[in-house]
């Protein structure tokens, strides 16, 4: 039997479904509300799988009421209740496993409690499924988020789902506040229309997330979610996990090194152009760019001139405006005897700066080009 609890402010419209529910025999009506205050004071001392609710309520309505409900515990099922088909599409989208419009019919009821006993038997499965097998998820965060399951490339029901799960991925296990997920993602919307938006968008990853094999790692707790994935691999957070662990490169942790820096193909999820992710670009690339640095004193320090050359090359690449990379490279051209490659990288660097930003190269820098000029180099 599955045990539910109901709620609507229309007396007439409780009974109704309280007779339909007991009629198909598969359901126990724990308790019937009239509001959802009500439904706060005793959902503690009540035992009950689902959730009936009547959207349309004065005070606290249904849609609140869903959130408090699984803010409390995320493994209520909601199925909502409304005269307004508009509204139910909008909010089946919100943590709901279904919705029903007034008035209901025996034939959409008995799919909704169909729908109801399948869920149980399918999460008990996804949690084998996801303690038993090895890392199913793959983040590619450098250049452009993609995610993959199994090899495969993981497909969005929609962008905003897929930007919403990049958000929670930058900021997994920590908790993020319902309206600064509203304020990030929907900026221009206006505050309701966005919150509908947001709960759609988090009805859809809850889903792709459940049919990868997770369930129950997107929390609402206080008025905020949370991400928590395990089993997860990550390009970006392996990069920084590498770097937080090993603070000196040395022989034993120098290919892991070079391995990050190869992975590093791209600024975080920078094709995607997500605004929020912006910060934390710049935190990670200027992190690659200490790294860098630690690896070209490195094979300074071991004479190995040829990967010394690779890694400044590599340190301008991703820094094309540094004049403390250039007079690196340049030194290191004069020093193994490649003046002309020193000129032309100094010319090269020069015409960049007047055509990007309009100025010239610092004194240093020229002084190091007209040492070459004057043959003192």
């Amino acid at each position: 039997m599955i045990r539910a609890i109901l709620v609507d402010d229309e007396p007439l419209a409780l009974q109704f479904l309280e007779k339909k529910l007991s009629d198909l025999g598969t359901v126990e009506v724990v308790k019937s509300f009239s509001t959802g205050n009500h439904v706060l004071k005793e959902m503690k001392q009540l035992d009950f799988q689902v959730a009936f609710l009547d959207i349309e309520m004065p005070g606290l309505n249904g849609i609140n009421l869903a959130e408090l409900i699984q803010e409390w515990n995320p493994d209520i099922q909601i199925v909502f209740v409304t005269a307004s088909r508009e509204y139910a599409i909008q909010a089946f989208d919100l943590h709901s496993i279904d919705y029903l419009v007034k008035p209901i019919l025996n034939n959409r009821l008995e799919k909704t409690i169909a729908r109801i006993q399948k869920r149980q038997p399918i999460e008990d499965q996804q949690i084998i499924i996801q303690q038993d097998n090895s890392p199913s998820i793959e983040v590619i965060c450098f250049s452009e988020f993609s995610v993959y399951s199994h090899g495969k490339p993981v497909k969005w029901k929609t962008a905003k789902a897929k930007e919403l799960f990049a958000f929670l991925i930058t900021n997994l296990n920590t908790q993020v506040n319902r309206d600064t997920l509203i304020d990030l993602l929907w900026p221009d919307n206006d505050y309701q229309k966005a919150k509908i938006q947001l709960h759609t968008s988090i009805s859809y990853l809850r889903k792709t997330l459940e049919s990868l094999g997770y369930t129950k790692v997107l929390n609402f707790f206080n008025q905020s979610y949370a991400l928590e994935l395990p089993n997860l691999q990550s390009d970006a957070i392996k990069f920084e996990q590498l770097i937080t662990d090993h603070k000196v490169v040395n022989q034993t942790n120098i290919q892991a090194f070079e391995q990050a820096i190869q992975n590093y193909n791209g600024n975080y999820m920078e094709k995607n152009h997500y605004e929020w992710a912006t910060t934390h670009a710049q935190s990670l690339h200027l992190q690659l760019l200490q790294l860098l640095q630690k690896i070209i004193d490195y094979y300074t320090e071991h004479k190995n001139l040829d990967k010394k050359s690779h890694y400044l090359h590599l340190l301008l690449y991703h820094n094309p405006y540094s004049e403390h990379a250039l007079q690196q490279l340049m030194q290191h051209y004069i020093n193994i005897g490649n003046r002309g490659d020193a000129m032309k990288l100094y010319n090269d660097f020069k015409d960049l700066l007047m055509r990007d930003l309009g100025i010239l190269p610092d004194h240093a820098t020229n002084e190091i080009h007209d040492s070459i000029l004057n043959g003192q180099l």
